[in-house]
């Protein structure tokens, strides 16, 4: 997309991108870390076990080697021998081996987390295509794979050779000691180098790590183009959405109209605001706002109710509390009972004026208690 566009790839991977990543696999690895772990759980594994796991190797070389005649030519009896070595190192061994595989599986975990993506594990063809991976190992990745090779054998060559020259005496003495002693010390000498040279790729892997994390985040960043597009694909492109709201609101606003015959009166501010309220004498509750609107839908509002005949009442002060204090559908605050049971009884007794004549009754609006709370300019 990037070389496509032109653009550049400037933006921070965002949350998706990184977890689509993760769903494929891609996730950042550090094999020096993996490797260092490993081997400073074994170099300690051996420090504590060294002795238990070398006594169990001479035991069973020495039993191995003092077979009697019977068990020679008896078949089962070599079976029990053999399940008798494995018992003998079975416990120290597969501690030691315990103790690695722990490490080699905490070592991911640290950087970039235990991944089972079966995306990842699905085979590609397109790995099988010799030039992408002629590509791959004369690209930046192999490159940099093989400079920090020439660096992981120059720094333990030169720490080898250090270390080998600090205890050439050592060495050299070791020859004039009785075999045992010389094994011993051998062994403890070994466990110092490979503990030495084992440590000396922390510096490696120090740097590695950061390295890791950084490639990482440059693969996987984005530029404008693809942050937009991935911002319309979660949250919806914003023409359809707009569009979408639209419709919702023309539908409601039908819906709106529809229950607009149904009202007992619909009050206005004149011009500005118009609510139509409707009160059900069958049912317990307030009076209700079927519809409300403001500008071009008061008018509509006003349109459709002198369309079905329902009252039309200026009460400016009445309309602008209801229409700021009630939603559509709503029964109206306790506080404004009193002003529209006014209202409604007006209504009612100007319909029986109207059917049946008498005295005609007369509201003035302004004079309609409204809390100051309902109040509005």
């Amino acid at each position: 997309m990037a070389e496509q566009t032109g653009q550049e790839k400037t933006e921070q991977p965002t949350g998706k991108r990184l977890e689509d990543a993760r769903q494929k696999g891609q996730v950042p690895r550090s094999k020096e870390l993996t490797t260092v772990m490993v081997l400073i759980a074994s170099a300690i594994a051996l420090f504590f076990m060294g002795g238990s796991l070398v006594s169990d190797m001479a035991a069973v070389m020495n039993e191995s080697f003092t077979l009697t005649q019977k068990q020679i030519f008896d078949p089962m009896a070599m079976v029990h021998h053999f399940m008798h070595m494995i018992e003998i190192i079975s416990f120290d061994l597969g501690m030691f081996l315990a103790i690695t595989v722990l490490a080699a599986l905490a070592a991911p975990a640290l950087i970039g987390g235990w991944n089972f993506s079966t995306q990842a594990m699905a085979f590609k063809p397109e790995k099988m295509d010799p030039i992408k991976g002629l590509k791959r190992v004369f690209g930046p990745q192999g490159l940099a794979e093989l400079g920090k090779a020439l660096g992981k054998f120059i720094l333990i060559g030169a720490i080898s050779t250090a270390i080998l020259w600090g205890i050439r005496d050592q060495l050299l003495t070791l020859g004039s000691q009785e075999v045992n002693v010389a094994m011993t010390d051998l062994g403890y000498l070994t466990l110092w180098v490979f503990l030495a040279i084992t440590a000396s790729l922390i510096l490696i892997a120090l740097i590695d790590v950061p390295f890791q994390l950084w490639n990482h985040n440059r693969q996987l960043r984005m530029t404008k183009q693809e942050v937009k597009d991935e911002m319309k694909q979660t949250d919806g492109n914003p023409e359809v959405k707009g569009r979408i709201r639209r419709m919702q609101i023309q539908m409601s606003q039908q819906r709106m109209m529809q229950d607009i015959p149904s009202a007992d009166v619909v009050i206005t501010n004149p011009t500005h605001y118009a609510v139509a309220l409707r009160y059900d004498q069958a049912r317990p509750g307030a009076p209700i706002v079927v519809a409300k609107g403001a500008d071009l839908i008061s008018q509509q509002i006003r349109l459709v109710a002198q369309h079905n005949e329902v009252p039309i009442l200026a009460a400016p002060p009445l309309t602008r509390a209801v229409y700021y204090s009630t939603e559509i559908g709503e029964e109206i605050p306790s506080g404004l009972y009193i002003a529209v049971a006014q209202v409604l009884a007006f209504v009612f007794q100007l319909r029986r004026y109207r059917k049946q004549g008498g005295k005609k009754p007369h509201l003035n609006p302004e004079d309609l208690p409204i809390p100051e709370e309902f109040r509005r300019d």
